[in-house]
Parts: C-alpha cells; sequence; structure tokens
C-alpha cells in the first residue's frame, strides 16, 4: 500500500475564497504535502481527485458522486492505480439537516459505519445562529471510534485534522477515510 495511506494524522487545508473550484492540501504530522485534492468548478455532479502532488500528474484517488445533485448523494471512491472501488460514502438526507450522519460502505456498498457531528446542540448553533463554531466529526465501525475529524477556527483557511489513531486493528482503509475528510470539507464547508 501507498505510504501516504498508512500513517496516523493528516491535516487538510482548504481554501475558502478560492474564485472556482476547490484545491485542498493534505499534509502528513511533519507539514510535508503528501496529497493535493481539486474539485472542478460549475460540476453537476461532484467529482474530487487526490494527486501526490500540485502537479496533478499521478492521481491516487477518485471521489465521484453517482447522482447529479442530490440531498442524499452517494459518492463512490475509487483507487485511481488499480481502478478498484474502495468504498462509498452516502449523506444521511433529511437527518443531515439538523446534524450531519454520513454512511461509510464496503466496495460492495453494504454499510459497514457512520461519520457523525459532534453534538447536536453545536450542529444547531452552526446552522441557525453562526458558522463560527468549529465542527468536528466522530468516525464509528461497528459502534468503535476509529477516526477524529476537527475543523480549526480560522475564517480564512478550512483546516480538519484528521486523526486515525483511535484505529489500532486498522477497521477503515486509510483511502476510505481521507476521502470522507476531503469530501466533509467540499461538502459541509459549503454549508456554513
Amino acid at each position: 500500500m501507498d505510504q501516504r495511506f498508512t500513517l496516523s494524522t493528516y491535516l487538510i487545508r482548504r481554501k475558502v475564497f478560492k474564485l472556482f473550484g476547490g484545491a485542498f492540501h493534505v499534509f502528513d504530522d511533519s507539514g510535508q504535502l503528501i496529497l493535493y485534492a481539486q474539485m472542478k468548478a460549475f460540476k453537476l455532479k461532484e467529482d474530487i481527485r487526490l494527486f501526490t502532488g500540485e502537479d496533478m500528474q499521478t492521481e491516487v484517488l477518485k471521489i465521484a458522486a453517482r447522482q447529479i445533485i442530490d440531498f442524499a448523494a452517494s459518492y463512490d471512491v475509487i483507487d485511481s492505480e488499480t481502478g478498484e472501488k474502495v468504498g462509498a460514502l452516502r449523506r444521511k438526507g433529511f437527518k443531515s439537516i439538523l446534524r450531519d450522519e454520513w454512511i461509510i460502505c464496503g466496495p460492495d456498498d453494504n454499510p459497514f459505519g457512520v461519520i457523525r457531528e459532534d453534538t447536536l446542540a453545536l450542529a444547531l448553533i452552526r446552522r441557525f445562529l453562526t458558522n463560527l463554531v468549529p465542527q468536528s466529526f466522530t468516525v464509528f465501525v461497528d459502534d468503535n471510534p476509529v477516526c477524529y475529524l476537527r475543523q480549526n477556527f480560522n475564517p480564512f483557511v478550512l483546516k480538519l485534522k484528521v486523526d486515525f489513531s483511535p484505529d489500532t486493528e486498522g477497521l477503515l482503509d486509510r483511502r476510505l477515510g481521507l476521502a470522507a475528510a476531503t469530501l466533509l470539507c467540499a461538502i459541509e464547508g459549503r454549508q456554513g
């Protein structure tokens, strides 16, 4: 497996004031750029590609929406080098109005995990009072926390810390976990 997908912690950065599309930088814990993601603007279906660098020469992961703009959309995560479907991420539509929740599915589309926003109270404050409260998510596999996603407050740059250290048994494929974190930066970052 690519060494980029074996680390315990990552930091994803997205510039808030990018005019068209979205660009995401993924850093290891020493601050080294290890992945670069780009989301094209003006597309009816989300299509995010992760590359080994800003030169975008080597694509390693693809996150593609199955449908055109859908409230409860499903996104396939594909290993670009092998063409293998790593899994899928599905947003819980109406349930996510108050508190964000995503279903994690394996390559066969069978659910095995969930991504849940921290608390209902903080989620309601974010939606109805201010978007200045950073988001936090916990990723569960079989009711066990395997990853924490914590947004740092910065009005100009969205920063999301991704911590896989609770996953001591390797229950979540890091490729799927990083795809989920990148997707959350792209999708959830727009709702504030």
